[in-house]
């Protein structure tokens, strides 16, 4: 039996919070609902709770890896796990099995979630893919009844599990190629699966369902990239500006199409597309992505520019593009899109945030769809109010549609009524007021405060948090797990010291290019270095929390990922560029 308290470890020139550096105890401890006592877990987003409360390591697997890694310095404890068994092994024991040890009662329900905290205790880095790769990953047990346990006692298993799905049988459905849909429905109808688990088992049943609805490729279970369609054409194309429309006193759109004449390739709705701007003179090409806000299938595309005071981007764009000018794209991308369905449509907007929504509510206008459809917007008055008669005459068009639009700071000019409900902005507060459906999906996009306040005010009303989708301008929030640091991250910059003298690496989101440094051993090293938010956890190509999409350019892995992102996505803690890229991010 082995335990330990969450400790500050550094590692790589940061501080990871972490309980996996576990000791040996002899003599009893209790089994508690959370915990034995004694540990705890650093990280409560990816370890510990009630359905991962004990961990589980077998003594057959140490002598595999003793082999396997020529290591003769692997104890008890060494794996992070509470338990080193003998017996129990991954391929054996079935999710849902019970085990009476001392006077406690366990239930198993996950296999373990590899992260990179048991490549830092191991001094092994690949160790959290090798896990996944060799079948032995370990399990977590649910404590049922509460009691003493001791070390050298019997496990003595008092019932199977339905299904009979074993750990390393389920592991491999959600990691590894080849899965089936009946192992999917088989793993979906074990009630002690974790929630967690039961989620990316109910998404990969979607992807079942709808093989061909997108022709999305990767593990739909694994990350949201990979529900994306491929793109559409490789690297960036140019496009013709065919029209140049004012919006609003600050948003203005660009009509694109096919140099050639060529319709282009529809796009979903909701999704975007990212562009160089040339600034002028021998400055290198601004890269920066912006919503697709016309009407889908239409063979050209409309993106819509807000000119920020300090924009390099937009305000290049509205001095210098004309009619006739050419821009380079990358085909469309991104997983904000409207799912298809019955069910009533709530878009909510503030600001620009309207342009990915407005594309939505033209797709369902296009469509006559009969759903109830809600359209909600925030602006400051009506010269900073784009698309207004247009989303009025779309609205109207439905036969079900309704909408309501804010402005916080409305003008003498503006009619009470008929260009605006209310005065105010569109808080969570306004929201909860609304008697929204409760069975609706749910589109957001605006400031990252405005869509964390509504998202709260909609689950509050009885929105499942699963139908309410965000888009965000610029970067994403990070994900790095176990990381002590700042609570507020400065802005993304240039990596400190020499500058690197490798190929060009942009971050679009970012709006950062920097050049690559053959120092540095992977893409994620280099957009920490940079403070580019980024999102992982096992840096080693197994768990595909960092999948992206790759704009344009080629990677290459190492190590080679255990499965392979989707089409037109990388992973970004196992690559580095093989020449100039650009990501979203």
């Amino acid at each position: 039996m082995n335990v330990g308290m969450p400790a500050d470890v550094p590692w790589h020139g940061k501080t990871v919070h972490t309980g996996v550096y576990k000791q040996t105890v002899a003599g009893p401890r209790m089994a508690r609902r959370l915990n034995i006592d004694g540990d705890g877990q650093g990280d409560l987003g990816g370890h510990g709770g009630e359905q991962r409360a004990v961990l589980v390591y077998q003594l057959d697997s140490y002598r595999f890896w003793q082999e396997e890694l020529g290591r003769d310095d692997l104890t008890p404890g060494v794996f992070g796990e509470n338990f080193t068994v003998e017996g129990l092994p991954d391929d054996e024991v079935c999710i849902g099995d019970r085990y009476r040890i001392g006077a406690a009662l366990f239930e198993v329900t996950q296999p373990r979630v590899t992260c990179y905290r048991v490549g830092l205790r191991m001094g092994e880095p690949r160790m959290a893919a090798l896990l996944v790769a060799r079948h032995r990953p370990g399990f977590y047990l649910r404590v049922i009844e509460e009691g003493e346990v001791e070390a050298g006692q019997d496990i003595v298993k008092e019932s199977t599990g339905p299904e009979a799905m074993t750990v390393a049988e389920l592991d491999a459905v959600l990691y590894l190629s080849g899965h089936t849909r009946e192992q999917v429905e088989r793993a979906l109808r074990i009630p002690a699966l974790s929630p967690g688990w039961q989620g990316s088992m109910k998404t990969l049943l979607e992807q079942e369902d709808h093989p061909s609805a997108d022709g999305s490729s990767g593990s739909a279970g694994l990350s949201a990239a990979a529900t994306a369609p491929p793109p559409a054409w490789p690297g960036f194309r140019p496009l013709t500006v065919t029209d140049i429309q004012p919006e609003s006193r600050s948003v203005f759109s660009l009509r694109l199409a096919a140099a050639d004449g060529s319709p282009l390739p529809a796009a979903r709705p909701g999704q975007f597309i990212t562009v160089k701007v040339r600034p002028g003179g021998e400055a290198p090409p601004l890269v920066r992505s912006y919503s697709l806000s016309g009407e889908p299938g239409t063979s050209t595309y409309r993106i819509s520019v807000k000119v920020e005071p300090h924009g390099a981007a937009s305000n290049a764009l509205r001095a210098h593009v004309r009619t006739g000018d050419r821009l380079e794209a990358a085909a469309p991308r991104g997983t904000f899109c409207l799912a298809d369905g019955d069910n009533p449509v709530v878009l909510l907007s503030a600001g620009v945030g309207a342009t990915p929504v407005l594309a939505m509510l033209h797709a369902l206008a296009r469509d006559r769809s009969t759903r109830q459809v809600w359209w909600l917007h925030g602006a400051r008055d009506g010269t900073e109010h784009p698309f207004a008669r247009e989303s009025r005459d779309l609205i109207a068009s439905l036969p079900d549609g309704r909408a309501a639009v804010y402005y916080s700071k409305p003008t003498s000019a503006d009619r009470l009524g008929v260009d605006y409900a209310a005065a105010g902005r569109l808080s969570p507060e306004l929201v909860r007021g609304l008697a929204l459906p409760t069975d609706a999906d749910a589109y957001l996009c605006g400031p990252a405060a405005f869509m964390e306040g509504v998202t709260a005010a909609l689950v509050d009303l009885g929105l499942d948090a699963a139908r309410v989708h965000t888009e965000i301008f610029g970067s994403g929030a990070a994900l790095t797990p176990g990381i002590k640091g700042a609570v507020s991250a400065p802005a993304p910059h240039q990596p400190p010291g020499p500058a690197g003298a490798g190929p060009q690496v942009s971050f679009a989101r970012s709006g950062l290019n920097v050049p690559w440094d053959d120092t540095r051993d992977s893409l994620l090293e280099l957009a920490e270095a940079c403070d580019v938010p980024v999102q992982w956890s096992c840096r080693t190509g197994v768990c595909h929390t960092c999948e992206l999409a790759l704009m344009s350019g080629a990677v290459d892995y190492a190590p080679e990922p255990v499965e392979p992102p989707g089409e037109g996505n990388i992973l970004i803690c196992c690559s580095k560029p093989a020449g100039e890229i650009v990501l979203d991010l």
